[in-house]
């Protein structure tokens, strides 16, 4: 895949839902986008992946909550995005146009382990759709390292590769991210309408 054309199509969608850029790039950078979050370089960024990157940085989701969903891009400069979510992974890609992929892991939904391990997401299969939950989208996207495991789960849903789910992902971006601010303003209303109550 030319993921350099497809990641540039893809960032015209995903504008809506990337945080804002910095005035100026971090030191060294070659793109007026920061990278975000500025961690140390990590040439081997699974051992110990959750204690190090607990929390997507797009969101603040908790990684290990989320293990069934959780997304983790290793760039070739070594920098590393741990995300919630192949929706927040895709925001990463957006940002970072300019750093190429090394390897991009997703969980393995078919391990029967309580804590999901992670797997290839390239070669992985994503199952759209069914009775999955979704994680920052209205439409699940459920990775497993077996394709035959994801026909098994797919119920109603669809099985697809790695660079379809990343479209898709893309193609529903604006959508996403407007449920998501709907769901994040009802959720401060109750917090501030509870501590109304308890003011009271």
């Amino acid at each position: 895949m030319n993921r350099r054309k497809f990641l540039a199509a893809g960032t015209a969608l995903s504008v809506a839902a990337t945080v804002a850029a910095p005035v100026s790039a971090a030191e060294g950078d070659g793109t007026p986008m920061q990278f975000i979050p500025k961690k140390p370089k990590d040439p081997t960024p699974l051992v110990d992946e959750l204690a190090k990157y607990p929390k997507c940085p797009y969101c603040g989701m908790d990684r290990k909550e989320y293990h069934f969903s959780r997304h983790l891009v290793h760039y070739s400069d070594d920098l590393v995005d741990g995300t919630c979510s192949l929706h927040c992974a895709a925001v990463s890609l957006s940002v970072n146009l300019d750093r190429v992929p090394k390897a991009i892991y997703a969980p393995d939904n078919g391990s029967g382990e309580a804590l999901k391990p992670m797997t290839n997401a390239e070669a992985a299969s994503y199952v759209i759709g069914g009775d999955h939950r979704g994680v920052m989208t209205k439409k699940p996207k459920t990775s497993f390292a077996s394709k035959v495991a994801a026909e098994a789960a797919k119920g109603s849903g669809e099985v697809v590769d790695f660079d379809k789910a990343l479209m898709l992902a893309y193609m529903g971006m604006a959508e996403d991210t407007m449920m998501i601010r709907m769901k994040r303003e009802e959720r401060r209303k109750k917090m501030m309408g509870d501590h109304q109550m308890h003011k009271g």
